[in-house]
């Protein structure tokens, strides 16, 4: 991938989430996203940087929505943005991965937001209602993933969840206010689980599905299964990186909206 003349490695992480979403909203045939990114090697300058540059831009948001990903969690510079953006005149929708989503929750303003898309550690930390971060959460981080469905109730009880949550794991949780809307278990690759930066091209499809203007729920349950027909495609060892899945997008992408449409 190709930014600003430099070539960026789609491994994991933001890029994996970006040529995602660009592959992904070609093959809706909507225009792709526009990304905002900076280099950050862990000081959180480059985050601080990225803070202030949205805060002194907000009038100049007019997109549908907004997907935060890897950011230092700062609650003071994330509450500024988040003021900003509930006072436009057409509020975007606001989804939440990775390192923003940390900010979120350590806010208090967790249920602000429309989407979260944790996997299941993230969940045990959403359920956490004292803990500030992942590498702090109590008791069930062990045991997390037999665990999500008391862990998503702990989370929207203590209001430290997103509206929506698609939570990314052995098994894929859809959550509408609370309540599980969907679950999805198959098809499965055992081999995607190594790979790294599986879980940001989900949140890079659903991004591009809300882009669409699919709705939410639907959003969800698609990019879950998109992702997971990627795996059938793609059939990868775990050696495999995103770039050598993103061929096999457009057609898991497909299947999933005809299974969707199906199911629903």
């Amino acid at each position: 991938m190709e930014v600003l003349g430099a070539n960026v490695s789609v491994a994991r992480g933001t890029p994996a989430l970006m040529a995602t979403a660009f592959v992904a909203a070609r093959a809706l045939g909507i225009d792709p996203p526009e990304a905002l990114i900076i280099g950050d090697t862990g000081s959180g300058e480059g985050s601080r940087a990225l803070y202030k540059h949205l805060v002194e831009n907000l009038e100049r948001i007019r997109h549908a929505g907004v997907t935060f990903h890897y950011l230092m969690p700062d609650v003071v510079w994330h509450n500024k943005i988040l003021w900003g953006l509930e006072e436009l005149a057409e509020r975007p929708l606001l989804v939440a991965d990775a390192g923003f989503m940390y900010a979120a929750k350590m806010s208090g303003y967790a249920d602000h937001y429309d989407l979260f898309t944790p996997d299941a550690g993230e969940m045990a930390f959403l359920a956490d209602e004292v803990a500030p971060h992942p590498f702090y959460t109590r008791g069930f981080l062990l045991q997390e993933e037999s665990m999500i469905p008391e862990l998503i109730d702990a989370a929207f009880a203590s209001a430290n969840a997103a509206r929506h949550l698609l939570v990314k794991g052995q098994t894929d949780y859809v959550v509408d206010g609370g309540r599980i809307v969907s679950r999805l278990s198959e098809p499965d690759t055992p081999a995607m689980e190594p790979i790294g930066g599986t879980g940001d091209t989900l949140t890079g499809l659903v991004t591009a599905l809300l882009a669409s203007g699919m709705d939410m729920t639907k959003a969800c349950r698609t990019a879950a299964l998109a992702n997971r027909y990627l795996g059938v495609l793609a059939n990868p060892t775990p050696a495999f990186g995103v770039a050598e899945l993103l061929p096999f997008l457009p057609e898991a992408l497909d299947l999933a909206m005809r299974d969707a449409e199906t199911s629903l």
